[in-house]
């Protein structure tokens, strides 16, 4: 997680946290004031973002010490002490906020998934995420999709071909826009095509998608989708399944189930950071 764009993204969002200077800090805590204390777990969950959390720091103060207890992609329980900081109070205060931030909502991302993996297990469902992720911070919150054991749908709309409602309305049919995509694509790309009804599912399967999207089908269309597909292509479950019975979408034998939610609407998990003097 230590590269430029990393760097980046916390170097714009200090300056957005900081502005021109910590005025609070500044005018309260001596300049060669030393600090250290404890980030804590205030919640049960699925950790995320420790690599990010000591970039933050490393960012305001090189010379902060930052030593991590867990590692992202651990359990963590209520009381757990999941990292120690010590240096220039100053500094520490300064990156607080942004630090415990991407923290805990990365944290929560990751243990949101956690949750919707551990409904489908047994199955041969993969949970994904989506594209609806807060602007700036999508690679972090796939990462965290991934550290709860979801896996990664298009990180951007280069990734792959995904033909929806609105690109067969302005393509004219189905048929019309798989057949211009494959003319116009690399062969390593794979075509998916989102399907309301089973007439539009025999259509792009007649087509070649490579990838079927089934869109707010009930369990029962689902199931009869992908005896219809055998095989043919992959199937995916979408739309509003956050709020879905995972475990009866996954049985219906979809491949994937692909939630917005995940990132999108998010709770964040609780960690707080105490100074310790």
């Amino acid at each position: 997680m230590r590269d430029l764009a990393l760097y980046e993204l916390i170097e714009k969002s200090l300056k957005e946290d900081v502005g021109t200077g910590d005025i609070t800090t500044l005018s309260t805590i001596p300049a060669d004031k030393k600090a250290k204390g404890r980030f804590l777990a205030k919640e049960n969950g699925v950790l995320c973002g420790m690599d990010v959390c000591r970039a933050v720091f490393d960012f305001v103060d090189p010379t902060v010490v930052f030593i991590a207890h867990a590692t992202d992609g651990a359990a963590v329980k209520k009381g757990d002490v999941l990292a120690e900081i010590s240096g220039n109070a100053r500094s520490i205060l300064t990156g607080e906020r942004l630090s415990l931030n991407l923290l805990q909502h990365m944290s929560g991302i990751a243990t949101r998934t956690a949750e919707a993996v551990e409904k489908v297990a047994g199955t041969k469902a993969r949970i994904a995420d989506t594209r609806k992720t807060t602007p700036g911070l999508r690679v972090l919150e796939k990462y965290a999709v991934k550290c709860g054991g979801g896996s990664n749908h298009r990180f951007n709309l280069a990734d792959g071909v995904l033909i929806k409602d609105n690109h067969i309305r302005a393509a004219g049919s189905i048929t019309a826009a798989v057949t211009m995509a494959r003319a116009n694509i690399p062969h390593t790309l794979k075509i998916e095509v989102e399907v309301e009804s089973f007439p539009e599912l025999e259509e792009a399967l007649a087509a070649g998608a490579d990838i079927i999207m089934l869109d707010n089908m009930s369990c029962a269309d689902m199931k009869k989708a992908v005896s219809l597909v055998a095989g043919r292509a992959l199937t995916e479950a979408s739309g509003n399944m956050g709020e879905r019975d995972l475990r009866e979408v996954a049985e219906t034998g979809v491949d994937i189930i692909s939630i917005g939610a995940l990132t999108h609407s998010v709770k964040a998990l609780d960690i707080s950071l105490k100074f310790e003097f």
